[in-house]
């Protein structure tokens, strides 16, 4: 994307770059979030096992599209006073703390930070289900067609839907 912009920035200009990383966070986000639903649904399956060794990546990933998307916004903004006043727009607010959840998540997301935490670890690491909600608010709510963000909304929360009834069904049984 970056290589992109630099060589036709009149053809790939802003629009382009931080819509298609903010596109490929949230891929990364909701991919990163089916792979527990796949691993309670197919449990015996070798490939869940590959997916869950690799969910970390997947977020790390969905992340530094993230802070991609982020420094494209602040680069473009270039001006610390602009930024502060953009804060009152419910979109950039929104993004902001989503990103500021998202922050400790991809800090921690490393073995030494799983041995030092122990269960905290997983606690925190639960700021990934408010954090994606307001994600995919930011999403709706910047969009020129929100069209495309309700229809991920729509598989996100599929995604949390079954993850959820599957883990109750596990408890009772």
């Amino acid at each position: 994307m970056a290589w992109r912009w630099a060589v036709t920035p009149n053809s790939y200009g802003y629009g382009h770059a931080i819509g298609d990383t903010g596109d490929w966070a949230a891929w990364l986000l909701m991919a990163t979030m089916a792979v527990t639903p796949l691993r309670l649904m197919f449990r015996r399956q070798r490939w869940t096992g590959w997916l869950m060794r690799r969910r970390r990546d997947l977020g790390v990933a969905s992340f530094a599209y993230a802070a991609g998307h982020t420094l494209i916004y602040l680069v473009r903004k270039a001006s610390p006073d602009l930024i502060f006043a953009e804060l009152s727009t419910p979109y950039i607010l929104v993004g902001w703390i989503a990103f500021t959840l998202f922050l400790p998540l991809a800090v921690t997301s490393n073995d030494v930070s799983v041995r030092r935490l122990k269960r905290s670890w997983k606690k925190l690491h639960r700021l990934v289900y408010p954090a994606a909600v307001l994600t995919f608010l930011h999403w709706i709510w910047s969009a020129f067609d929100p069209t495309t963000a309700w229809i991920h909304v729509g598989i996100l929360a599929a995604i949390e839907i079954v993850r959820v009834m599957l883990q109750r069904r596990q408890r009772v049984t």
